[in-house]
């Protein structure tokens, strides 16, 4: 019998997206973790602050964003599960 994975719910808010300089601002939330971040997706880069526990979500909340950008709206509240225990 294996163990079940931990799973860890990460809230993500959408501050800004721009067509146009290529980027979307928001905020990512979990557990009692708090980030602010800039996807600047013409060029991959995502910004991530602050940097405590950034090592968590910078994998995870990139591959939600590339899976999800065409449909993330400013205002918009979304979620992704994360396969670890923050």
């Amino acid at each position: 019998m294996s163990k079940r994975l931990p799973e860890t719910t990460a809230h993500v808010r959408i501050f800004r997206h721009s067509w146009q300089r290529g980027e979307i601002e928001g905020e990512v939330i979990a557990n009692h973790y708090e980030w602010q971040f800039r996807w600047l997706f013409r060029c991959g880069q995502l910004v991530i602050h602050p940097s405590l526990g950034r090592a968590l979500i910078k994998e995870p909340l990139g591959r939600f964003l590339e899976a999800k950008d065409y449909q993330l709206e400013p205002g918009g509240d979304y979620s992704f599960t994360i396969r670890a225990d923050l």
